[in-house]
């Protein structure tokens, strides 16, 4: 694992990501990670530029029954999507090390009659992944993560 020049843990765990899933249609290469979300596994697209962690809206679906009108709009790709903002449960699932379990800020965007979805779960920068440290091992194309906390032992 990681660690600062101190000792103390940088990272506690660490998986192997891909860089598409072929949910795409561009060729833009992703760095795409396990996660859990509210006990449900997904691949989801590090967005360090994007705010929140951005659900699929079958997912969401599940995950929050549609039980009000969305409140928040969030412009993806040159569209604009309706949808709810809520607190969800995240687990950056490790294959080596330990998993990072975290609240998130999730948008769970609420298609309209006729509006497709082609894209994956995004963890975005802000409410998502500025709550933990990350780092990118692009030779061995490995995602490294570890708490912000105190238990940096």
């Amino acid at each position: 694992m990681l660690h600062f020049a101190d000792g103390r843990h940088f990272a506690h765990g660490s998986c192997p990501y891909v860089n598409h899933l072929g949910v795409e249609t561009k060729s833009t290469p992703r760095i795409f990670i396990p996660v859990e979300i509210e006990g449900l596994f997904v691949m989801a697209a590090v967005d360090t530029g994007g705010v929140w962690f951005v659900c699929d809206p079958e997912i969401a679906e599940v995950l929050v029954p549609d039980t009000a009108q969305p409140r928040e709009s969030l412009g993806i790709r040159d569209r604009t999507y309706q949808g709810e903002l809520h607190r969800l449960s995240l687990v950056l699932k490790a294959q080596d090390g330990e998993s990072v379990a975290l609240e998130v800020t999730a948008f769970l965007p609420r298609l309209r009659p006729g509006e497709t979805w082609n894209l994956p779960p995004f963890l975005g920068l802000r409410g998502c992944l500025e709550r933990l440290r990350f780092a990118v091992d692009p030779a061995s194309d490995t995602f490294y993560f570890g708490a912000l906390s105190g238990d940096d032992e």
